[in-house]
């Protein structure tokens, strides 16, 4: 089993910056696919970005491509989510997702991922 536990939301103005984190525990993080996924609300879930842990290949959705990097620390079992520039369509909940899936240039799609955590609030708003 892999727990994973979210971190780092919270109110930040447009224009601002975050980082997120998801730190890992049951497991060594090694030879994970580790994905962001966002939710609005009313909205359907989003891919946002993804990183294999063994491969450190990171990928990004058109929409944070440029202003969002994942980053993966497996001494400290924790993924990264840095975000730069943010815009008020980036507001809400954020998920990370691990699963023992490969990808190529795109990140897997939600239903890819084994694990998930509880979500934390990202809200950009002057």
């Amino acid at each position: 089993q892999l727990q994973l536990v979210e971190s780092g939301g919270a109110v930040v103005q447009p224009g601002g910056s975050l980082r997120l984190s998801c730190a890992a525990s049951g497991r060594a993080l090694d030879y994970w696919a580790i994905g962001w996924f966002r939710q609005a609300p009313g909205m359907e879930r989003e891919g946002v970005s993804c990183i294999s842990t063994s491969l450190d290949s990171a990928r990004y959705s058109d929409s944070v491509k440029g202003r969002f990097t994942i980053s993966a620390d497996i001494a400290k079992r924790t993924v990264y989510l840095q975000m730069s520039s943010l815009k008020p369509e980036d507001t809400g909940v954020y998920y990370c997702a691990a699963g023992a899936v490969t990808y190529g240039s795109t990140c897997p799609r939600g239903r890819a991922y084994d694990y998930w955590g509880q979500g934390t609030q990202v809200t950009v708003s002057s």
